[in-house]
């Protein structure tokens, strides 16, 4: 498999953090943060589709909020 390797710099207690959330989790440091990193993208993408639909039908109201709510257990 092929990876594009990159550095990253952070506070010593977000790496700390990092490094034992890793940990827990039974993976690598860099695995979490291919995780993280993975997530954080599917999020923009998902927040940018939700905005095109609403500037082209309009605001989600109330009903249609409650119901994604409850599709995904939340709140």
């Amino acid at each position: 498999m092929q990876v594009d390797r990159v550095s990253v710099a952070m506070e010593p207690d977000l790496g700390a953090a990092v490094r034992d959330a890793a940990e827990r989790a039974g993976v690598s440091v860099s695995g979490r943060l291919v995780q993280a990193a993975a997530d954080r993208l599917r999020n923009d993408l998902l927040g940018a589709a939700l905005d095109a639909w609403e500037a082209e039908d309009g605001p989600f109201g109330d009903e249609e909020l409650d119901a994604a709510a409850a599709t995904l257990r939340i709140g």
